[in-house]
């Protein structure tokens, strides 16, 4: 089994990959504060849930977006299984053609989309990624990264509505009902949920139009889920698509 690893922001998505197909897949939160040996119990207990030995784990690679939380981590891998990680970063092969201005500031978890969607559907392609901030990367027509956008993220749009009004309430992000809300709780849900969708409606479609074709859109994320059913543009939805991405890293690096 190959562990995968993705460190985002908020959450730390952990998977167990055998051949084609997830295991399982587990959470924790995301907290620069924990010690490696903290990082290790919680990998422990993760493994001890879904009936995973440590000596079952034949690697491990890991994505993160958080530098401190990535040092623990890989130290508590090591201290569990005795094998060290591989990260996505300068030194693995990647096969993706990245033409940015400065291809090492590329995320990691925009790498390892890109290579994960290129690898179930045919170029041009636009990778949404939702998570604390809601990602979008271009591929062209010959596969190649060309770019993109970095928007803030649906809970964090919602979060500093209601920290900055002092009349708006939370809220769930449910779907709103219609566009034109009837109280203060159908309007923010209008607002933000159904502005996001908005946005990425607009985003691909203007996308589109800078490289003259039209494209296959790929959306993943926690936060997806909710907001890709009330997009106008057909996008096919694949929650798992950063823990394939990793898995076919790690084998393609350790071939």
């Amino acid at each position: 089994m190959i562990l995968t690893i993705d460190i985002g922001n908020s959450n730390i998505v952990l998977g167990g990959v055998e051949g084609d197909s997830i295991a399982f897949e587990a959470r924790l939160r995301t907290d620069a504060t924990k010690t490696s040996d903290e990082y290790c119990i919680d990998l422990k207990m993760i493994l001890d849930v879904y009936k995973t030995a440590p000596e079952d784990i034949e690697g491990s690679i890991i994505a993160s977006v958080v530098p401190q939380v990535l040092n623990s981590m890989q130290t508590a891998i090591k201290k569990l299984t005795g094998k060290s990680s591989l990260v996505v970063g300068p030194g693995l092969k990647t096969g993706l053609n990245i033409k940015i201005e400065n291809p090492a500031q590329t995320g990691a978890d925009l790498v390892v989309g890109s290579v994960a969607a290129l690898r179930e559907h045919k170029p041009p392609l636009i990778v949404i990624d939702m998570g604390t901030a809601t990602t979008v990367t271009v591929l062209d027509e010959n596969g190649a990264f060309i770019g993109g956008c970095i928007c803030p993220g649906v809970k964090i749009s919602l979060d500093a509505l209601t920290e900055r009004t002092a009349l708006l309430p939370g809220l769930q992000l449910d779907q709103p009902k219609r566009a034109i809300g009837r109280n203060t709780f159908e309007c923010m849900r209008s607002g933000v949920m159904l502005g996001s969708a908005c946005m990425l409606d607009g985003l691909v479609e203007r996308m589109e139009e800078e490289l003259g074709q039209k494209t296959t859109v790929i959306a993943t994320g926690g936060i997806a889920k909710f907001v890709i059913p009330m997009c106008r543009t057909p996008m096919i939805y694949d929650k798992d698509l950063i823990l394939k991405g990793l898995a076919a890293l790690y084998r393609d690096n350790k071939r």
